[in-house]
């Protein structure tokens, strides 16, 4: 069953997607797991896969739109700020944490692409959160300062602080928020940027999963926070909880997971899906499905009573 809900996060109303078990028969108080979207993402995209997936096995889950983006509120439209991000990971679990319906000592994170780096960072710092996965996960900035690959150009960032900078200056003259594209305008230069653009383009731009909240542009005010913030930072302090990364063989970002897992201590699982792409784990059945039978074993086994 699916409720729409809405809690609080530094004072922003988000707006989310409350899953819960058809089967609610016993009464008890179940494990629930906030779900974080990629980035430009909406809940009505992978987390809301996900998410219903996961309830259909028997957890109480929450996918919401981040502060700024899709439903929620927040100012200016399309800012991409990860404090922000993190800070709504953390009141998705207080708002969960009130529900009768949950047990509040068996709350767990996931958080796919841009999210499972948020998700990473915000369990670091919140004991609440007892598990944290992730799918295709991705530091925002390491995205942006090396590219998905990792091989990108310092120069491109070096443009990209040059022109955010140029931006605040101008909206502190007056001018309207400044915005740049996310994704190419047309087919044609989805597939001249290579295979990691393209299906970042055709999952978002077609019928394939396109969504009319979903962001299609950032303001430039994203990038100098997104470039100082550096998700992976505090991995270190989640042991002695436990984590699971999930990702791709043939993803081009597989290489943030690995090292992601490499500075993690403790409790740790990095799950390879062959064949699986980056953006396949976010809708691919072929992909999806073990994805969420390996998260359904690893927080069934890390909320258990």
């Amino acid at each position: 069953m699916r409720t729409d809900v809405t809690f609080l996060s530094a004072g922003l109303k988000l707006a989310g997607h409350l899953y819960t078990p058809d089967d609610e028969t016993s009464g008890v108080p179940r494990p629930a797991i906030v779900v974080g979207h990629p980035g430009t993402g909406v809940k009505e995209q992978a987390s809301g896969l996900y998410a219903r997936l996961l309830a259909e096995r028997g957890f109480v889950t929450l996918a919401f739109d981040a502060a700024h983006q899709g439903e929620s509120e927040g100012e200016p439209r399309d800012l991409e700020d990860p404090g922000q991000r993190v800070e709504d990971l953390k009141a998705a679990v207080s708002f969960l944490a009130t529900l009768d319906e949950v047990d509040p000592g068996r709350i767990g994170a996931l958080g796919v692409c841009a999210s499972g780096g948020y998700a990473l960072a915000a369990t670091a710092t919140d004991p609440r959160i007892r598990a944290v996965g992730t799918v295709s996960a991705v530091d925002m900035s390491r995205q942006f300062r090396l590219g998905a690959d990792g091989a990108q150009d310092p120069a491109v960032v070096a443009g990209m602080l040059a022109a955010a900078s140029a931006a605040r200056t101008a909206e502190a003259h007056g001018a309207d928020v400044q915005r740049f594209p996310v994704f190419p305008a047309t087919e044609e230069e989805a597939r001249a940027g290579g295979p990691h653009v393209y299906e970042g383009w055709e999952y978002y731009c077609t019928p394939r999963a396109q969504h009319p909240r979903s962001a299609k542009a950032l303001t430039w005010t994203s990038v100098d926070r997104i470039a100082a913030f550096d998700t992976f930072a505090s991995v270190a302090l989640i042991a002695p909880r436990p984590l699971l990364l999930i990702v791709g063989r043939a993803a081009v970002t597989s290489w943030m997971s690995v090292e992601a897992f490499q500075k993690a201590s403790g409790t740790k699982e990095l799950a390879w899906i062959e064949g699986a792409s980056h953006v396949d784990l976010y809708d691919r059945d072929e992909y999806v499905t073990p994805a969420v039978e390996k998260l359904d074993d690893f927080f069934a086994s890390q909320l258990a009573v």
